[in-house]
């Protein structure tokens, strides 16, 4: 398919532009996914098996083209992606495309961030070709195998996820993952200690609750969120990890909001010199 435009300003928190270069995922998380509802709402796609057979935007270089000068001076990164994945599984011509689309943002100084369910390619370990600046990072809310089978029925396997992170942690390159949309007890009994000890590596996390599910609604404790929010506050601060807690996941929390791809939420190895937003 092609698209007149690519390039847009987010309104997520945490985000600056964004770009999504393929419209569905065949990952099929079923969460629900809100990129799913959205397409669906708007006319997009008509049903779930649609969605799940991503169709590439051609034309994405061509449109990096115009758009990078009439938005270079605004840009202080480019996410990949909001609604959609840049590297989803099974799918090597949208792998191909996304290196090619980070490779053309990195060679104009526009640093990039991208967020998978898939599997990272080695080639992001050539700092020649892709920007050393970059934030890779993973979606991983569970380690239960029946979980995936219900909720992300396509994606990579946890240990993929994290093994391909690892790989560019290794080497230098920053790291990040989201622990969103984390499920509530009732839906899935964890110990979320569990996931964060996989993940110590990292540079960020970003941490947010469950929504658009009716079961959230059901769990009988008041305070999950807020204890787990605290319990990802302490981890991060023993291990020198910066973190963010997505407005409104805790019981109480602050209006502002922070964009921790700018400038650190925590001061590594510091305590915060004041309540922090999102918190």
């Amino acid at each position: 398919m092609k698209r007149k435009s690519l390039l847009y300003k987010s309104g997520v928190e945490y985000a600056d532009f964004c770009l999504n270069h393929v419209e569905g995922c065949s990952h099929g998380c079923r969460f629900p996914c809100y990129a799913f509802l959205m397409a669906k709402r708007f006319g997009k796609v008509k049903t779930y098996s649609e969605w799940c057979k991503p169709k590439l935007v051609t034309n994405a270089l061509e449109l990096l083209d115009k758009e990078i000068p009439k938005y270079k001076d605004q840009i202080k990164f480019v996410h990949l992606c909001f609604m959609t994945d840049p590297f989803m599984y099974k799918h090597p011509e949208v792998r191909d495309m996304t290196l090619k689309i980070i490779e053309k943002l990195n060679k104009n100084k526009i640093k990039c961030t991208v967020l998978t369910k898939g599997v990272y390619p080695l080639v992001l370990t050539n700092k020649k070709k892709y920007g050393k600046d970059n934030e890779y990072g993973i979606t991983l809310v569970s380690l239960n195998k029946k979980f995936k089978e219900r909720f992300e029925p396509y994606s990579a396997s946890f240990e993929a996820r994290i093994n391909s992170l690892k790989q560019l942690s290794d080497v230098g390159l920053k790291t990040w993952v989201s622990i969103e949309p984390y499920p509530t007890s009732n839906i899935v009994e964890q110990d979320l200690s569990d996931i964060l000890n996989k993940l110590s590596f990292v540079d960020k996390i970003i941490f947010g609750k469950m929504n658009y599910n009716a079961e959230v609604s059901k769990c009988d404790d008041p305070m999950f969120y807020e204890l787990r929010a605290s319990e990802i506050v302490r981890f991060c601060r023993e291990h020198d990890i910066e973190y963010h807690i997505k407005f409104g996941t805790r019981n109480r929390y602050d209006k502002e909001t922070e964009a921790i791809f700018e400038k650190p939420v925590v001061s590594r190895g510091l305590p915060p010199q004041k309540p922090l937003a999102c918190q």
